[in-house]
């Protein structure tokens, strides 16, 4: 059985979720790409609550260039709500995607809004 790009990424993305868990002090830092927008969210897996999330589809961040600058641009502000929030280090998960393009640039973003990996 040929398995589907979306099936594919499912089943990295629960292997990557057996071993990582984000608590309060070091929350998952979750990402979702669509092919129009990203998202990200800071999660205690502990509790099971989102401390802080940022998106490319927010008018501060909308207009910021293509979709690679917009999800720098999104990193940054999730960094923001995050230090707002308490939060200095986090836990990366990919969510299954691989560590390139869009990615990358909202992990550069968040790295140069002052969070820790």
């Amino acid at each position: 059985m040929q398995l589907t790009k979306a099936k594919r990424r499912k089943r990295i993305h629960m292997r990557i979720r057996k071993t990582t868990r984000g608590t309060a002090q070091r929350p998952r830092l979750n990402i979702f790409r669509s092919n129009r927008y990203i998202y990200a969210q800071l999660i205690d897996d502990v509790q099971g609550h989102t401390l802080a999330q940022a998106s490319s589809f927010e008018p501060a961040v909308a207009n910021a260039g293509n979709k690679s600058e917009q999800s720098a641009a999104t990193g940054k502000l999730l960094a923001e709500r995050a230090k707002a929030a308490g939060v200095e280090t986090v836990v990366f998960d990919r969510a299954g995607y691989l560590y390139h393009g869009r990615v990358k640039a909202l992990a550069d973003g968040a790295r140069e809004g002052g969070l820790l990996f």
